[in-house]
């Protein structure tokens, strides 16, 4: 090589190296929603403030669904929800990726959306943003838990944008269970069938249940204590659970429509045909039911719980459902306590004796550090 050559290839040469170790970029952080779940974002990523995590992420956009606070420099975890009340800008879903891809803020940086609603319409733009290349995190089970279409619509928009789509905190409030199906699928397992108890309300009402105190009376304190939704239909009619089934099959390669799970709901006519403001009068018309089924059950010496239950047919056919079951005491399912949940897991290796997963299935802190765990993941 002349001299000239290598005068020419010398900058060249260091503005690589220069390059190659330059601390990376802090990725770009947009945080939808900003109640018990979103807070508990903004309290964690306070504390990783000053430590390696906090540097690698930079919260430029929250926004809960009457209004929005930006910064293109970053805000402070500590005080973004007093820069949300002080802020007259809207909240509007099209300026969120504008926001996380301002000019100036150098554009090779990672971009995440961290979803903590349970927005229908935040749900829908999942796989828009997704197909522009920004990562997407959540908690909501709308994305994936709903009509197969949509779920093959945000795969198809991570294949195109090159993005990943964080689901931890969808099942099981961060419990490696997406994790370790998709494992197993990858190490050459075949799923044979899940079970499990995936309400962490219903976990911690059938765990309390004795059938001596009307189950109306606990359902009012789970209600109380923040357990169930503020209307308990929700989580009686094992609607949510239905939606955790589909995202667990649907990681274990089973495609399921919604309307292949059958649900059999807790909740009897008379109290389903109510407006909320009714409801809490009427819960005693769940006593007598629940009531007899535990007498059945403990004359059995076995246990009530709220079973999820996929059964993978070496046919191709699958069968799935949602349901209250009575369980004998040494099932790996009937053990427990509080809202934990607890998945059973039958594959090629673990034919006869499960892989059980078990732990905290709901709560702000796990949920959140799920979520934040996913952003770390993705953005590398």
């Amino acid at each position: 090589m002349s001299a000239a050559a290598s005068a020419l290839s010398a900058p060249a040469s260091a503005a690589r190296i220069a390059a190659a170790n330059a601390p990376a970029l802090p990725a770009r952080v947009a945080l939808l929603g900003t109640g018990t779940v979103g807070g508990a974002v903004l309290a964690r990523l306070k504390a990783w403030h000053g430590t390696r995590l906090g540097e690698r992420l930079a919260l430029v956009h929250v926004a809960n669904s009457r209004r929005a606070a930006v910064d293109r420099a970053g805000l402070a975890p500590e005080r973004a929800a007093t820069a949300l009340t002080a802020s007259d800008r809207p909240s509007s879903l099209d300026e969120v990726a504008a926001a996380l891809s301002w000019e100036g803020l150098a554009g090779e940086g990672a971009r995440v959306v961290v979803d903590a609603t349970a927005s229908e319409a935040v749900a829908e733009r999942h796989a828009e943003w997704l197909a522009q290349g920004i990562h997407v995190v959540t908690a909501c089970k709308i994305g994936q838990g709903t009509s197969l279409a949509r779920w093959r619509a945000i795969r198809e928009a991570c294949a195109h944008g090159g993005s990943g789509y964080g689901d931890s905190a969808t099942v099981g409030a961060g419990l490696p269970l997406l994790r370790s199906l998709r494992e197993l699928q990858a190490g050459g397992d075949r799923i044979h069938a899940i079970a499990g108890v995936l309400s962490g309300s219903l976990a911690w009402l059938f765990n309390h249940y004795d059938g001596m105190r009307p189950f109306s009376a606990l359902v009012r304190q789970a209600r109380d204590a923040g357990y169930t939704e503020p209307d308990p239909r929700d989580d009686l009619s094992g609607e949510d659970v239905r939606r955790k089934l589909l995202i667990l099959a649907r990681a274990a390669g089973v495609a399921l429509e919604a309307g292949e799970v059958d649900v059999a709901s807790l909740v009897p006519p008379e109290l389903a045909i109510l407006s909320r403001d009714g409801v809490d009068a009427a819960l005693p018309a769940l006593d007598t039911p629940l009531r007899d089924r535990y007498a059945a059950a403990y004359k059995n010496g076995e246990k009530l719980r709220f079973i999820a239950r996929l059964d993978c047919g070496e046919d191709g056919r699958h069968t799935a459902r949602v349901g209250l079951e009575s369980l004998p005491g040494d099932h790996p399912l009937a053990g427990g306590a509080g809202t934990d949940n607890k998945v059973a897991i039958w594959s090629d290796r673990y034919r006869d004796q499960p892989l059980v997963i078990q732990g905290p299935g709901a709560g702000a802190g796990v949920t959140a550090a799920g979520l934040l765990d996913d952003v770390l993941r993705l953005v590398g």
